[in-house]
């Protein structure tokens, strides 16, 4: 007699798990904003001080105070260098980092690991903070087979708040207990799940630019590969 399946669906994160990350799409942008902007500040450090903001815009867009990620980006970049340069454009700065949303690269593992576990005969719903017609176009240019997306556009929730994951949980009609998310980061996917009782497994990838999470996984990987063992 075979064994109870453990779960009876997988969510993924894409940025970053699925495909490459954005640490040098967003390094590049900045670069392209120092330049530009003859700033004295090397890029990576924009990165991170831009990064810093935008992730504490992200924790009060949720529900009704939602705005698309193209916004949030553009007032986070004017919020700060405002003080510093005054007011300028951030529009085509933002537009720059718009073109790897759209395009990013497959991790090398992506195709191989979605068809293993689709062999398990496990749904796997995509769950990302990410603008709708970006992750859409994305999916489609790598033709990756994904029972179903949930975007923070869709949802007008991003993680870790709970909205998106709850939407996921409810389009897929499974309980949050019968569910493995990963992802690759610990501040966005593993706290966020894991406040919803699901499993979360955290993809340690070397390119992140930083992680503001001190949440503890349940599991630690280096592949997508390996979530087979964890599923079964």
């Amino acid at each position: 007699m075979a064994a109870e399946r453990r779960f009876d669906a997988l969510f993924v994160d894409f940025y970053g798990t699925l495909t490459s990350g954005d640490k040098r799409a967003v390094e590049d942008t900045c670069e392209l904003v120092v330049g530009q902007l003859g700033l004295d500040v090397a890029g990576h450090e924009l990165a991170v001080s831009w990064g810093q903001r935008f992730f504490k815009a992200l924790e009060r867009a949720n529900d009704g105070a939602f705005r698309d990620l193209f916004t949030l980006e553009c007032e986070t970049l004017v919020e700060t260098l405002g003080p510093t340069v005054g007011a300028f454009d951030p529009t085509p700065f933002v537009t720059h980092l718009k073109g790897y949303w759209g395009a990013p690269e497959l991790q090398p593992e992506t195709v191989e690991a979605l068809a293993a576990v689709a062999a398990m005969g496990i749904p796997v719903c995509c769950v990302s903070n990410a603008d709708t017609e970006d992750l859409l176009g994305a999916v489609e240019k790598h033709k990756l087979k994904l029972e179903h997306i949930v975007t923070s556009e869709d949802a007008r929730s991003y993680k870790p708040d709970a909205g998106v994951f709850r939407q996921a949980l409810g389009e897929m009609k499974v309980a949050s207990e019968r569910v493995m998310h990963v992802g690759d980061s610990l501040y966005s996917d593993v706290s966020g799940a894991q406040a919803l009782g699901i499993e979360a497994a955290w993809i340690c990838r070397e390119e992140r630019i930083f992680d503001l999470g001190k949440a503890h996984p349940d599991h630690k990987i280096r592949s997508l590969l390996e979530l087979p063992s964890l599923l079964a």
